[in-house]
């Protein structure tokens, strides 16, 4: 089941910010995915991800409608993910304790910054979300998986970039006139 977590990666990677709506969808499938496997450890694997499916389903629908909302769930989701994944291995901790307060903490600064720099921010945390879940979901040795995913979250913010000054640079230029 790696392969679903690593095409949501990419899109996240590459249109978190132009397809909100993918961008919430996808991340409600990784943390779906994750929390589930996590809570139901050795229950069927289809029931994870009916559950994980379900979770993103539902929230690429409601982002649609409650945008402003979803852009504090989804960077709160984000960076909690995106923390919880990172930190045990770079700070060399392991425990439940530790995965939850990384969690909290890396969500709650993925939230205030996705209400404070909202492009910016989904441009970014999107392509932490789709670094880190290709990354992890890919087997290689620890120190290729941190080059990986250097690569992939660089890359995904400069094609994020590129897309978002080709889609402002119109307003910008007519703004002069």
């Amino acid at each position: 089941m790696e392969w679903l977590n690593i095409l949501a990666g990419l899109a996240v990677l590459f249109f978190g910010r132009r397809l909100f709506w993918l961008f919430v969808g996808c991340v409600g499938f990784i943390a779906g995915f994750e929390i589930a496997g996590a809570a139901l450890q050795g229950q069927s694997e289809w029931l994870i991800l009916a559950i994980a499916l379900g979770a993103g389903v539902l929230g690429a629908i409601a982002s649609i409608f409650l945008q402003r909302v979803f852009v504090v769930v989804a960077g709160f989701f984000a960076g909690g993910y995106c923390l919880s994944t990172l930190a045990p291995a770079a700070l060399h901790v392991n425990g439940e304790t530790a995965l939850w307060v990384t969690f909290a903490v890396g969500g709650l600064l993925g939230a205030i910054l996705s209400v404070a720099l909202l492009d910016p921010a989904l441009i970014v945390l999107s392509s932490l979300a789709g670094a880190t879940a290709v990354s992890q979901n890919i087997p290689l040795e620890p120190s290729t998986r941190t080059l990986m995913f250097v690569v992939l979250l660089v890359l995904g913010i400069v094609v994020q970039t590129g897309q978002y000054a080709r889609e402002t640079k119109p307003q910008r230029s007519q703004a002069a006139k």
